[in-house]
Parts: structure tokens; sequence; C-alpha cells
């Protein structure tokens, strides 16, 4: 049995009536850690452990690493996760929770990465938390459960980090015959790197990571991404911070579920129809994420 659950896919009647068309949400913000990452880091986590590997290391933002620490906690693995500064005390609970030992290093992600690949030694695994096929191949399970209920979308939001949501829609949307169904890839002003790389004709790096909706926060979107960008229907579409939190507060209210402010990006879309263009069935990622509490939210909205 995968790590991860199937989880529902329900229609929400309150953007639908707003936007006045069909929009359906997969509820991942249901997985046991919080957020989609179960999928792929759950699916590398048991590869790795086959294999025969015994500690995972990993660096995150906090919604990946929580997720390689519930992997690993069920699967007999220890594991140590390598958090930014700008990580939540929240995220930083959960995992030592989830029984990780826990670095804090850098004020980016990407300085967090690179102090977590010298800690690697012979027979640990590292778990990335966007940039492996691995993850891409897990994350496609969530398409394949939509795909058993025959409700074809017209389009499918998500929204963008690194990318590895967006690469393993993709990559399900592709192995259930979806290949040519749009993806809206979210992302919001100050975490918009995958924007960058659709302007710049490549994936670059933008200078610093300046949102609230931190777990988007890679300043370099993983080159998969962008060569989908390439090959098949992606649009790019950036929001604000405001409009993220908004969201979270509204889908808090309609629909009693808490999410950060990276899945807000993606839920701006359902109660913001205009953005949705002609697409009448439309398929939302609620992606979740666990590190972001509710009076979290209500300082960032009143910081704004």
């Amino acid at each position: 049995m995968p790590l991860h659950i199937s989880t529902p896919l329900i229609e929400s009647r309150p953007m639908s009536a707003l936007a006045k068309r069909n929009i359906l949400l997969k509820l991942d913000a249901l997985q046991p850690c919080g957020s989609f990452k179960l999928r792929g880091v759950g699916h590398a986590c048991e590869t790795h452990y086959r294999r025969g590997a015994r500690r995972f290391i990993s660096s995150s933002g906090g919604n990946a690493g929580l997720a390689v620490a519930y992997a690993g906690r069920l699967l007999g693995a220890s594991v140590v996760v390598v958090v930014p500064n700008t990580t939540s005390q929240k995220a930083r609970e959960l995992l030592a929770l989830e029984g990780a030992e826990v670095i804090v290093h850098g004020d980016s992600w990407q300085e967090a990465n690179e102090l977590a690949h010298t800690l690697l030694s012979a027979g640990d695994a590292f778990i990335h938390p966007f940039d492996d096929p691995l993850l891409w191949a897990g994350h496609a399970s969530m398409i394949d459960e939509v795909a058993l209920t025959s409700c074809k979308p017209d389009a499918v939001v998500l929204s963008v980090g690194g990318g590895g949501l967006l690469c393993g829609v993709a990559e399900g949307l592709e192995r259930n015959g979806w290949g040519q169904v749009p993806i809206i890839a979210v992302e919001t002003q100050g975490a918009a790197s995958f924007r960058a790389a659709t302007l710049a004709g490549r994936p670059v790096e933008i200078d610093a990571i300046t949102s609230v909706a931190t777990s988007l926060g890679a300043k370099r979107v993983c080159g998969q991404a962008y060569e989908y960008f390439k090959s098949r229907p992606v649009e790019s579409v950036v929001i604000s911070d405001a409009q993220a939190l908004e969201a979270c507060d509204r889908f808090l209210t309609d629909h009693r579920i808490l999410v950060e402010p990276a899945c807000g990006a993606a839920l701006a879309l359902g109660y913001t129809p205009t953005l949705l263009k002609e697409y009448k069935n439309v398929l939302i990622v609620v992606c979740g994420g666990a590190t972001a509490t509710y009076a979290q939210i209500g300082a960032w909205r009143a910081g704004l």
C-alpha cells in the first residue's frame, strides 16, 4: 500500500455559483501530513528504502520535509531535514513531532539545500522537494484518481513553486490520455520563478523570495516544468499575496479546511472567475500545506 491516501474529489458549490461554471476540488490538503507532497515523497522514500537506504536527507521550506519525516517514521528510517530561517515555527514543531532531526540554515531554500547535500553518507538517500522523476510519478497518482471518476476537466489549476506538482500533474494527464488538457500554473508576486522562466526562455534564478507564500519559494523552477511549458498547454498566472490570503480565508469559511497561502494562490482563481477564461469544467488542486496557522494568515492580511 502507498503511504499516501486517495483524497476526495468534490464540487465547490460556492466557487461554482460565483464562477458560473463547474469547479471541482481535489482535496490533497487531507493527506496525513497535510499536503500533496506525500504522494511523490512517499513514492521516492519507498523506492530508496527498497534499495537499502535507512536514512533520508531532505531540504525543505516545510511541507516536503514534513512528508519525508512522515514517510521515514512509517518506514522505520531516520530523517534529517534542513530548513531555511524563513520556515515557520509551526513547521519546525511538526517536523520534530514526526521524529525528524531539524537543522536550520540559511535565508533561502537554496542555502538549506546546499548544506543538506554535505550531510550525505554512504547508504543515505537524498529526497529532493520537487526536482526528481520519482516525485513526479508519485504526484501523478492524483490525476489517476480523478480519471477513475470519468470527470475529465477542461483545465487543471495548480500552484507552482519549484515545479514538482506541475510535472506530476502533466505526467498524470498524459498517462490517462488527457495530454492536451491545459494546466494553469499560479504563483504569487515575489515568488514567480516559473513566470520568470517563461519570459527568459529558460529557467532563471529570481533575486529573492519576497512573497508570504514561502512554500512557493524556489528561486529557480525545475527544468522539466519549463519543458512542459514548451511542449504542452500550460498557462502562467501571477497573483498578489493579498489575493492568495483572501482565498485562504474564504476557503476556510466555505469548506472548513485551512490551507497555506501557497495553496491559496490556486484557490484564488476559483474566487476570480475572470482568470479562468472560457473553461467550463475546472479542476483545482487543493495542495494544502500544514505549516501555516489561522493566526498567521490573519497577521499577514493585517500587514498587507
